[in-house]
């Protein structure tokens, strides 16, 4: 027999995840805590599984995931409808979430938004993260779409290559003359080196291409793309830094390319939920069109 999933308790489950609180969400949708907590409990006797872990804020377990990600999905498909019909939904604005790594941001995505038709009906909201950790929310149903570095798709999603970027070893003069004067291999494990955070791995990566063990333990952390390259070139440490950025500096000689015939190429893929939904279909184009412009 098959086993139902009732809209309230659906929706009921992602106002909890979405407000971090029964009693938030209960205020939200106007019930007591109790009806929220009664619900969210009848949801998971129905799925026969924990869909919640009850912390502050609560999160989504595992399968709690799959059902937030059925949630938005169908608010998403009720959206749509609405305007189709020309009904007004709630609110003015259709919602699109998209994660989208740093480097992204700062060079070609935005202009990917600019592109999209009808975008005065659209409220884009922006998750950054790095390319490597994207599909997970999209996984965790908190995006709709994502830019990722991963070619498997994520269950309920579909996938399309965008393109490569590609990030260039550099560092300034001054830098270079202090630090690299011997052999490059062995300059750049003792050398200060700019990262995004601690998870970023690509200047490891590169040495480790070079026949290195990793980066120096001189580790400058700057979370913003624009930091990063500017942390560079004013020589605190090397670092990969996406071509479209280094070109400029390059030939102002702000940077100097420190291994031009050793560039790192990162495949980039965007994700979206399988959904016939106009407006993230628009989207989809306009970032498809953006990243041939920009992308190797």
């Amino acid at each position: 027999m098959m086993t139902e999933l009732p809209l309230d308790q659906v929706r009921t489950l992602l106002a909890v995840v979405d407000e971090g609180t029964f009693d938030a969400a209960a205020a939200a949708l106007h019930v007591t805590p109790s009806a929220v907590s009664q619900r969210v409990k009848a949801l998971e006797q129905r799925t026969g599984r924990v869909l919640l872990v009850r912390t502050k804020p609560v999160r989504a377990t595992e399968s709690g995931d799959v059902v937030v990600r059925f949630a938005r999905q169908l608010a998403r498909l009720e959206q749509d409808a609405l305007a189709e019909l020309g009904l007004p939904g709630e609110g003015a604005v259709t919602r699109v979430s998209v994660a989208v790594n740093a480097d992204s941001l700062a060079t070609w995505f935005l202009e990917a938004l600019a592109r999209v038709p009808g975008r005065e009906q659209l409220c884009f909201e922006l998750r950054r993260e790095d390319e490597t950790r994207t599909a997970e929310l999209l996984r965790e149903g908190v995006v709709m779409a994502a830019v990722t570095s991963s070619a498997e798709a994520v269950a309920g999603c579909s996938v399309r290559p965008l393109g490569r970027m590609r990030y260039l070893a550099a560092a300034s003069g001054e830098f270079a003359s202090r630090y690299l004067g011997g052999p490059l291999r062995e300059g750049l494990t003792e050398a200060p080196v700019v990262t995004f955070d601690r998870s970023d791995d690509i200047q490891d990566g590169f040495l480790r291409g070079l026949g290195c063990g990793g980066a120096s333990r001189v580790r400058h952390a700057v979370p913003t793309s624009e930091g990063f390259v500017e942390l560079v070139a004013l020589g605190l440490g090397w670092g990969m830094v996406p071509e479209v950025q280094a070109e400029e500096l390059l030939r102002e000689g702000r940077l100097i390319a420190l291994a031009p015939d050793r560039p790192v190429d990162v495949p980039l893929y965007w994700q979206q939920w399988k959904l016939d939904s106009p407006a993230l279909a628009a989207v989809a184009e306009a970032v498809a069109a953006a990243a041939s412009g920009s992308l190797r």
